[in-house]
């Protein structure tokens, strides 16, 4: 539930950590009867808790969606993330992956611990999808074949630029975004988001994902991962990896720095998508992540553990974030705070 030491330091903390920890064993409970949506929430809870309980709230019908949308993007990123397939096989894969959601026989075996579960049975994914209403499955099947082809086009090409760098990230979250969006609106609970807003919406998520995993990016095996820009770094070091290196860490601050300020260019964006949100199941759904963003952002800037470990924010501070996010002016009130500690840091 969190350290006793944290909670110790922190005691308000308590009583909303008690309260997420009653909220898990709730969407435990929830999971419904059917092998294959039973498999498709056990999963969700397996691969990502945090998203399985801000997901819950959502009303059943945009909820399967949701969670079976999450799902077939999380198994096309675990084709994408090992780096084991051999590229020929791996491409060829990603481009069909829209095709395979109606094969209800079609599994590939890769991947993980859970994620290797996900892909061997991954027919449950694909029974589950075949019984959602025929605009989400059109919703979901037109952002996984674009996802597709753009994660293909950048395993054979570098990310150089800027521009590549928000190419990327449209393709694997900013393409999120946009089909969170039109799934939103096939429910009937919401209009169609402008596309702007809504990759920026899975840009800021992105790009803040991206900084945090430096290290675990750089050291994967059998090769590092490297998505942080050339342009960016390049001003700084001669290759990415050097970053890690304690020679080099006044240098690896200031272009730490110059990651997060380039992500903080979509803040903007994204409150005016969610000051746009009527239904506020939507509405808890994607706020809570991007306060959780922007908070990762303000811990992460000026801060040299980005290259020694991981940098999280405490799971007291999660748990007042769900707890504490009702309304437009919770989300102005957290950015602000956390705005401030990053302005704090500059």
């Amino acid at each position: 539930m969190g350290s006793l030491g944290a909670i110790l330091k922190n005691p308000d903390d308590f009583y909303p950590l008690l309260k997420l920890k009653m909220a898990a064993r709730n969407a435990e409970k929830q999971i419904p009867p059917e092998p294959h949506w039973a498999f498709c929430y056990t999963m969700l809870h397996k691969v990502s808790r945090s998203f399985a309980l801000v997901i819950q709230q959502l009303g059943t019908e945009l909820r399967n969606a949701v969670c079976i949308f999450y799902l077939v993007l999380r198994a096309l990123d675990t084709v994408e993330d090992d780096t084991s397939i051999e590229t020929d096989v791996k491409v060829p894969i990603l481009i069909a992956f829209h095709r395979h959601i109606y094969d209800r026989d079609w599994h590939f075996s890769c991947g993980t611990k859970e994620y290797k579960v996900l892909m061997d049975q991954f027919h449950h994914v694909s029974t589950a999808f075949l019984e959602l209403g025929k605009n989400y499955q059109e919703a979901i099947e037109d952002i996984t074949k674009r996802m597709g082809a753009g994660m293909a086009k950048f395993i054979c090409k570098e990310v150089e630029t800027i521009d590549d760098y928000d190419e990327y990230c449209h393709y694997v979250a900013g393409l999120v975004g946009l089909g969170l969006s039109k799934l939103f609106h096939a429910s009937g609970s919401e209009d169609l988001a402008p596309d702007d807003l809504s990759n920026s919406m899975g840009l800021f998520l992105q790009k803040t994902n991206i900084i945090r995993d430096y290290l675990e990016d750089i050291n994967e095996i059998p090769k590092s991962r490297m998505f942080w820009p050339r342009q960016i770094w390049s001003k700084y070091v001669n290759k990415l990896e050097d970053l890690k290196y304690e020679e080099n860490s006044v240098k690896a601050v200031q272009c730490l720095n110059d990651m997060v300020t380039n992500a903080l260019m979509h803040a903007e964006d994204c409150l005016t998508y969610m000051a746009a949100l009527r239904d506020p199941p939507i509405f808890r759904f994607c706020a809570i992540p991007q306060i959780m963003a922007i908070g990762t952002l303000a811990l992460c800037y000026n801060n040299i553990e980005v290259f020694r470990g991981v940098v999280k924010m405490r799971r007291g501070l999660t748990a007042k974030v769900i707890d504490r996010t009702t309304t437009m002016a919770d989300v102005y009130g957290a950015f602000f705070d956390f705005a401030s500690m990053l302005e704090s840091k500059v």
